[in-house]
């Protein structure tokens, strides 16, 4: 994600790098390059101009503070209005109504169906409600299906009527039934269409019409670029939604969407879809992802996710457990499986302040865990227990069950030792050989 504009504005700082006053002539010199970054990173031209006139302004003249470097400041100013590009403050999303009813717009593929699904499940794991999910897509076939397999994964109930080719009162019905069910919040996914036309539009504002809903948010692909900021337009015209769900964030995209769309059509990006789990659907902070554009990481958002999985009694328990050198292959287990519900392993590195560039051509697969999970699992209760058994007849035995080979569970066992050295020095407060220690962790492949 921004992997391409993060580089070229590092690069372009670096114009400033050695200067002890921040001039017009430097400045224009970085904002050049600035500019044809945003450009490249397919923002629209004149959000890019006027955003490079911003800084300028708020550049020529600045006093450089004793200890901050004029590479520094423009970085500063830059990360400021990189924020107010994309809306300054996160927005929450409205649920006044009982039941609180949002209706979900968006062009077929953007994944708006998907989004329908996390967006029920963050309302229900993060705010404690009880929504209602509504068939409200007629014609594709698979999308009644899709989103029923979808709540009956989150567990969360989904309305539809099959046969019912009528868009509006299928929504007026799904709200009757949230009333009678005791349904806080009822979600209504709607029809998307390959391209905008004027049945698409049509119908969805007649839906709109008859629920009158407290939010419309619509579903935008990233990865399509200056062509989701048109197809907003086009959409906020005619419906004048609430807020954005920006999809396919964590993909191979330029970030064009994501720094203009807030220009154009004036209206907050609520949410980001980040990976492909039902978990992977984020608030978006303009400042966080501001932070990460420029390579500072997101270490907010990373607590945060961190807080959401781990138990707080649990990780007193643990960290007893690491102060006594009592830290188990069970302990090691139940560890990754709360990190793979925090979601993709790259974006995760990423939010750690200076990791995304060391993370570029790093391949991160998410079933990395997979062959470690088989290891464990092939271990003997007492052999997760007491590691130090594990003599070369063990291991032989472990590498048999698991369909590896002894030099991977060898690399386990090393690795599971150097991981509990780095923890128990983390407990004690002495790192300094972790960073060492961190390099031959098991997660990453080059």
């Amino acid at each position: 994600m921004f992997d391409n504009l993060s580089e070229k504005l590092e690069r372009s700082f670096k114009l400033l790098k050695g200067q002890g006053k921040i001039t017009e002539i430097n400045v224009a010199e970085t904002l050049k390059d600035v500019r044809r970054a945003l450009l490249d990173a397919d923002v629209n031209y004149k959000i890019a101009k006027t955003f490079t006139e911003n800084v300028k302004e708020k550049a020529l003249g600045s006093d450089v503070l004793n200890a901050v470097q004029p590479g520094q400041m423009m970085t500063k100013i830059v990360h400021d209005e990189l924020a107010q590009l994309m809306g300054g403050e996160s927005v929450d999303i409205k649920l006044e109504g009982s039941p609180a009813v949002i209706l979900m717009a968006g062009l077929q593929g953007s994944g708006k169906t998907t989004h329908t699904g996390k967006l029920a499940n963050l309302l229900k794991t993060k705010k404690g409600k009880k929504p209602l999910l509504v068939a409200g897509d007629v014609y594709r076939p698979a999308a009644i299906n899709q989103l029923q397999v979808l709540g009956e994964q989150i567990g969360v109930d989904v309305y539809a009527e099959v046969g019912n080719n009528d868009p509006v009162q299928l929504a007026k019905d799904g709200i009757k039934q949230a009333k009678a069910n005791g349904n806080d919040v009822v979600i209504v996914d709607t029809a998307g269409r390959l391209a905008v036309d004027e049945q698409m539009m049509n119908e969805i504002a007649a839906i709109k019409k008859a629920i009158t809903p407290d939010e419309i948010l619509f579903v935008v692909d990233s990865m399509t670029g200056q062509d989701a900021v048109n197809t907003a337009k086009e959409f906020n015209d005619r419906l004048n939604f609430d807020g954005v769900i920006l999809t396919k964030l964590d993909g191979d995209t330029r970030g064009g969407a994501a720094l203009s769309i807030r220009s154009v059509v004036e209206k907050p990006i609520k949410y980001v879809g980040m990976g492909e789990k039902m978990e992977a659907l984020d608030v978006f902070h303009p400042s966080r992802m501001a932070d990460r554009i420029l390579g500072m990481g997101d270490i907010v958002s990373l607590v945060e996710r961190a807080q959401e999985q781990f138990d707080a009694d649990e990780a007193r328990k643990l960290q007893k457990k690491i102060a006594k050198n009592q830290f188990s292959f069970n302990d090691f287990l139940s560890q990754i499986q709360q990190i793979k519900k925090m979601g993709n392993l790259k974006d995760l590195a990423g939010m750690i302040p200076g990791m995304g560039k060391a993370l570029k051509n790093m391949d991160f697969d998410d079933d990395a865990f997979k062959g470690i999970e088989a290891i464990i699992h092939s271990m003997t209760p007492d052999e997760r227990e007491n590691p130090v058994i594990l003599n070369g007849s063990r291991r032989k035995r472990i590498a048999d069950g698991s369909g590896t080979n002894i030099q991977e569970v060898n690399r386990l066992i090393k690795q599971f030792e150097d991981t509990r050295k780095v923890m128990k020095m983390m407990t004690s407060g002495k790192g300094k050989n972790m960073g060492r220690m961190m390099q031959n962790m098991p997660f990453g492949k080059r």
